[in-house]
C-alpha cells in the first residue's frame, strides 16, 4: 500500500472528519438556523483524502460549490469552518462567505467557488506562480462532471499544458450534474479521454478506493513537481445527498443511495482494506470516529454561540488591501 500506519490513519482521519461534518450539517440545515444554500460532500471522501494526502501548504487547491471535504482534507480548521457556514464573525471569511466561499490561504486553499468550473482558470495562475518563483509546489482544481464541459475548463487545460505547468484537474464524477445524469451529458463517455486532447495523461479511478485515488495522484504530482507538466484525474463515484440541501431526489431510483451506502462507501472500503492486511485494527479507527463525532459537535456548539459579524462590517473586505 506504499503508506505508513501513520498515514493511513491521518487519512482515515481525514475521511472519517468530512463525513461527519456532512452528515451534521444535514440534520442542522433542517433547523433553518443556517443561511444561504450548502451542498454536501458525504461519499465522496476518498477523493478529497487521496488527493490532499500528497499536499502541504506550499500547495494550493481550488474548489467548487461542494468544497466542505476538500477544504477539511486541506486542513482548514472545522470551526472555522462551521462557524463561516452559520454566518458567524469567528469564520474563515468572517461569516461572509457562507458554505460556498470559504478560503483560507494559509493553508493554500483558494476557495470554494459558486462559479461552476472556474478554479480551473485559477490553478493556472497558481501553478504558474510555482514554476516561475521555484517552490516546487503544484496546484489542484477540483472541478466535477457538470464542470468539465465548461469552456473554461478547456481553455484551462490547454494554457496548462502548453506552458507545461504543474497543475492536476481534477474530476470529481459524482453521477449527476445537478440533476442531469453524466452518463448523458458526457459525449464521449469519459472525462479522462479529454486529457488526451490537450497532451497530458489521464487517470480514471474508482473514487470510493481511497488507494486508487492515492496512487494517481502519487503520479500526477510526481510529474507535476519533476517539472513535467499537468495531468487529469477522473474519480467515479456518487455522492449521497442531492445537488443542494432540500434537493428532492426525484432524478434517481430510490434505492440507489440505500445501495451506495451498503455497497460502495468509501470508508467501508478503507476499514475492510486496512484491516486485511492487518495495518490497523478496529479500534484505532473507532476511537477516530468518535474523536470526529465529538470535534464536530464541539465546532456546532460553538458556531451557534458566535457572534455575527457588526454592522460596521458590511462594507469592509470589498477590496483586497495590501
Amino acid at each position: 500500500m506504499q503508506q505508513s500506519r501513520d498515514q493511513l490513519l491521518k487519512a482515515y482521519r481525514v475521511m472519517s472528519r468530512i463525513r461527519e461534518f456532512d452528515e451534521r450539517l444535514h440534520v442542522e440545515f433542517a433547523t433553518g438556523e443556517i443561511p444561504g444554500f450548502v451542498h454536501l460532500y458525504a461519499g465522496e471522501e476518498a477523493v478529497a483524502a487521496g488527493i490532499c494526502a500528497h499536499l502541504s501548504d506550499r500547495d494550493y487547491i481550488a474548489s467548487t460549490h461542494r468544497g466542505h471535504g476538500h477544504c477539511i482534507a486541506k486542513d482548514c480548521d472545522v470551526t472555522g469552518m462551521m462557524a463561516e457556514i452559520y454566518g458567524k464573525a469567528a469564520g474563515l471569511c468572517g461569516g461572509k462567505g457562507g458554505s460556498m466561499h470559504i478560503a483560507d490561504l494559509d493553508k493554500g486553499m483558494m476557495g470554494a467557488n459558486g462559479i461552476v468550473g472556474a478554479g480551473t482558470a485559477l490553478v493556472c495562475g497558481a501553478a504558474l506562480s510555482a514554476k516561475t518563483l521555484g517552490t516546487g509546489g503544484v496546484a489542484v482544481a477540483f472541478t466535477g462532471d457538470g464542470g468539465s464541459n465548461q469552456g473554461t475548463v478547456f481553455e484551462a487545460m490547454n494554457l496548462a499544458s502548453v506552458w507545461s505547468l504543474p497543475a492536476i484537474f481534477v474530476f470529481e464524477n459524482n453521477g449527476y450534474g445537478e440533476a442531469t445524469a453524466s452518463e448523458w451529458a458526457l459525449a464521449g463517455g469519459d472525462i479522462v479521454r479529454r486529457a488526451q486532447a490537450f497532451a497530458m495523461p489521464g487517470h480514471q479511478v474508482d473514487g470510493n478506493d481511497y488507494f486508487a485515488v492515492w496512487d494517481a495522484m502519487r503520479q500526477a504530482t510526481e510529474r507535476a513537481r519533476a517539472g513535467q507538466g499537468p495531468s487529469l484525474i477522473e474519480c467515479k463515484m456518487k455522492r449521497y445527498y442531492g445537488h443542494f440541501e432540500g434537493d428532492t431526489q426525484n432524478y434517481r431510483a430510490k434505492e440507489e443511495i440505500e445501495t451506495l451506502r451498503a455497497e460502495k462507501d468509501c470508508m467501508k472500503r478503507f476499514r475492510a482494506q486496512v484491516g486485511e492486511a492487518g495495518l490497523i485494527d478496529v479500534a484505532a479507527l473507532d476511537a477516530i470516529d468518535a474523536e470526529a463525532k465529538a470535534e464536530i459537535d464541539a465546532a456546532v456548539k460553538a458556531a451557534k454561540a458566535a457572534p455575527t459579524p457588526p454592522a460596521s462590517a458590511l462594507m469592509t473586505d470589498v477590496y483586497a488591501s495590501y
